[in-house]
């Protein structure tokens, strides 16, 4: 396991990213744990009451540098998002001994990414997509299930909760209030654990100036190793 133990280079990389995407794709071959991808994700609400969640990243775009993930965008962590557009995450990888993390600002992705995701999913969960008002109060488990069967009927899919086998895709688009968020890395820390708690951790940060509504015009990255 020397390989999942190696410490971070001496001298540190010039930016993050790239190491940072080659852990995420590096958990994902191993598969040493469920969800290789599942991140804590903390907001701050417009009280600057925080809360986290467990999300999924589905990327590491390591240049221009930023993390894609998606969710409801009137669920709470959207809600917050809008009021207080910045976040950071956690990525933990026990079993390789490495944690990373990344806190910057948040923009939605673009349309296109968000439909070509969106294609991804199993057209079930498409269709629990416009059926959920994420983070909102339901009554009981069966008003959900008939939101749900209600969905379906609109968009005129099959039963979702009680699918056939032989059953084939079905096409659902993507409902106008579900899609991506682009969380661009401002500062980045790699961590490595090491023996008696020795650990080797860094961070990089960098300026973020705003060039559009999906964007930043980045500065250069600085490192600085710090104690465990």
């Amino acid at each position: 396991m020397a390989a999942e133990r190696q410490l971070l280079p001496e001298p540190l990389p010039a930016e993050p990213m790239t190491m940072a995407a080659a852990w995420l794709a590096d958990a994902w071959r191993q598969r040493a744990q469920q969800n290789p991808d599942a991140m804590v994700l903390a907001t701050v609400d417009h009280r600057g009451h925080p809360a986290a969640r467990v999300v999924l990243c589905k990327q590491i775009i390591a240049e221009p540098g930023y993390l894609l993930f998606y969710t409801n965008y009137g669920s709470r962590k959207g809600r917050e998002i809008a009021a207080n557009p910045r976040g950071a995450t956690v990525l933990y990888w026990d079993s390789l001994h490495r944690q990373l993390r990344v806190e910057g600002p948040i923009v939605k992705a673009l349309p296109a990414e968000s439909d070509a995701y969106f294609a991804t999913r199993a057209w079930q969960s498409r269709v629990g997509a416009w059926a959920s008002e994420q983070s909102q109060p339901v009554a009981t488990r069966a008003q959900l299930v008939q939101a749900v069967r209600s969905a379906a009927a609109r968009l005129g899919t099959p039963n979702v909760l009680a699918p056939s086998p032989s059953e084939q895709d079905v096409a659902v688009p993507r409902p106008p209030h579900w899609g991506g968020y682009r969380l661009w890395a401002e500062s980045v820390e790699l961590w490595v654990e090491g023996e008696y708690r020795i650990h080797d951790r860094a961070r990089w940060t960098r300026s973020l100036t705003p060039a559009g509504e999906h964007d930043f015009r980045a500065g250069a990255w600085t490192a600085t190793r710090l104690q465990p």
